[in-house]
């Protein structure tokens, strides 16, 4: 029996009462973000809250700096990391609008100079396989080329892409990739006509209202309200020893941009969830709608488009971890306690943050930290993510204090097995000193050059400022990197001679085994530049 139109509609109305009302942010929510806050050390973090559709809260906290006494308010920007993938997706979405391109496009007909290793992959990739990891490439393939900066052109680092062997076969699975999304961000400018920094700041923040947010480097440090980047590198590994101020310049390349290169505020990250909450249209700040993309691309970006593992997460964490998890245009897709939940996580070093949404509860969550503690941020937000839902108080703080604990004894005990298997200090090298000084080139991340100094030899990776230091032999014709900025990950430089008894070519890899997947040494490989 077809129901009447007055009826159907009673009968919706009736059901939608008997969800879960939403609650206001915790009464008790400042008191457990500073006490979270303290106990980690974290300087300062930011938190937005959409709910139905509205902000309810966006709030900083702690201040900017170590050392200073400047605080963090709801329009202090925070580099967002990979969150901002979202972004760039949407900017495509936004073309897609215009007609000036389709979600299953060829790249190469964008783009013709476009080039993979694999020509038959070149001639298939898609838009959409740009944003979905599952292009064969490995665990961030390429982020040498951005990270932790660069010199280089997004062009040039697009042209770059040719020349990076797949570590799989085209679409047989997933493994996520930084340096595809600076290929979308460079397909913008080929389709638009303006940089992706331009079209983002014009077709997408501007009218999303986020006014506080910057896509450029520059623009971001001539902010005075921006927060710093912390951590803890003077322990034996990251994340131990004393919280310490970063360089904010060494974060990554604006080459790499699209891929996580965003700074926003807690004020603007509130209108960005309204945005993605309102299916591509929000409600401006005159009370009209405004909208940024269509109903239609809005569900393109959230349809998962690549399986991603189920982690299988320990402790009191289980509670937490998915059932399902997928990958969608920019976002990850999974259910969280009986929940379909859309999210993404984001750091740059120093800095990290975290977006959430519950679609089918028209809520949302946004934490910016200005720090690498991801217990207190992840924790925060699923905390408030949990009241919202009106769940029973977890304290996730302690579950993911129990994780990082484990997880860092984990990181102890490979290093301990990784110090019994690294080269052992003896054996002479097979030439003189100055005989491996030179200038070489990997077909991917270009030059370097190797000179020779009072101490022995210098490197210099020349296309990524102040990435620089010494050699200290190890063994044989293998060297390890010592680089003047000890945040940046050592490497071991082994040599090759070739037949006639000179340096042949030049392989690396990290010298610790839990180094950050962006340090991609693996991949290089570094021949001699003739003179």
């Amino acid at each position: 029996m077809r129901l009447s139109a007055p009826v159907r509609l009673a009968a919706l109305a009736a059901a939608l009462c008997t969800l879960p009302a939403f609650a206001a942010p915790p009464a008790d929510l400042d008191a457990r973000v500073d006490a979270a806050m303290r106990e980690h050390g974290v300087p300062g973090m930011a938190i937005a809250i959409v709910e139905n559709g509205k902000p309810v809260l966006a709030k900083g906290y702690g201040v900017r700096k170590l050392g200073s006494s400047e605080r963090v308010d709801a329009d202090t920007i925070f580099p967002t990391g990979s969150t901002g993938k979202a972004i760039t997706a949407a900017a495509l979405a936004v073309l897609v609008d215009d007609g000036k391109l389709g979600w299953d496009d060829k790249v190469i007909d964008h783009m013709p100079w476009f080039r993979m290793y694999d020509p038959w992959v070149t001639n298939e990739m898609t838009v959409r396989d740009l944003l979905v990891h599952r292009s064969g490439l490995g665990l961030g393939a390429g982020d040498l080329m951005f990270v932790p900066t660069s010199s280089r052109s997004r062009a040039d680092t697009v042209r770059a892409l040719r020349y990076l062997k797949p570590a799989t076969s085209f679409r047989s699975g997933y493994a996520y990739d930084n340096l595809l999304y600076a290929v979308a961000g460079q397909l913008i400018e080929e389709v638009s006509g303006k940089t992706w920094e331009v079209f983002v700041r014009e077709r997408v923040l501007k009218p999303a209202g986020m006014g506080d947010s910057v896509t450029e480097q520059s623009a971001r440090f001539a902010n005075p309200n921006r927060a710093w980047p912390h951590a803890r590198t003077s322990g034996v590994m990251r994340g131990m020893g004393a919280q310490a101020v970063l360089d904010e310049r060494k974060t990554l390349g604006d080459n790499g941009a699209p891929a996580g290169g965003l700074s926003s505020s807690a004020n603007d990250m509130a209108h960005w969830l309204q945005v993605q909450l309102g299916k591509g249209t929000w409600t401006g700040n005159d009370g009209k709608p405004v909208k940024v993309f269509s109903e239609a691309q809005s569900k393109q970006m959230w349809t998962p488009a690549v399986l991603t593992p189920t982690p299988t997460w320990p402790g009191k964490l289980a509670a937490a971890a998915p059932k399902f998890s997928a990958y969608a245009l920019g976002w990850n897709v999974r259910d969280y306690r009986g929940e379909k939940m859309l999210d993404h996580g984001g750091a740059v070093f120093g800095v990290q943050a975290y977006v959430a949404m519950i679609p089918d509860r028209n809520f949302g969550i946004a934490v910016l930290m200005n720090s690498e503690d991801t217990q207190a941020m992840r924790g925060v937000a699923l905390e408030i993510i949990d009241h919202a839902l009106g769940l029973p108080d977890t304290d996730w703080v302690a579950a993911f204090d129990e994780f990082m604990d484990a997880r860092i004894d984990g990181g102890l005990k490979a290093l301990e097995a990784g110090a019994k298997d690294k080269p052992a200090t003896g054996g002479k090298p097979s030439l003189a000193i100055a005989q491996y000084a030179g200038r070489y080139s990997d077909p991917w991340y270009g030059p370097i050059s190797i000179k020779p100094e009072k101490a022995g030899l210098r490197v210099d990776f020349t296309q990524t400022p102040g990435m620089a230091g010494r050699l200290e032999h190890v063994q044989h014709d293998t060297f390890r990197t010592v680089w003047d900025d000890a945040t940046i990950e050592p490497a071991y430089m082994t040599f090759a001679l070739g037949a006639e008894g000179k340096v042949d070519r030049i392989t690396l890899k990290a010298a610790s085994p839990i180094a950050d997947f962006s340090y991609d040494y693996q991949d290089l490989l570094f021949t001699p530049l003739s003179e």
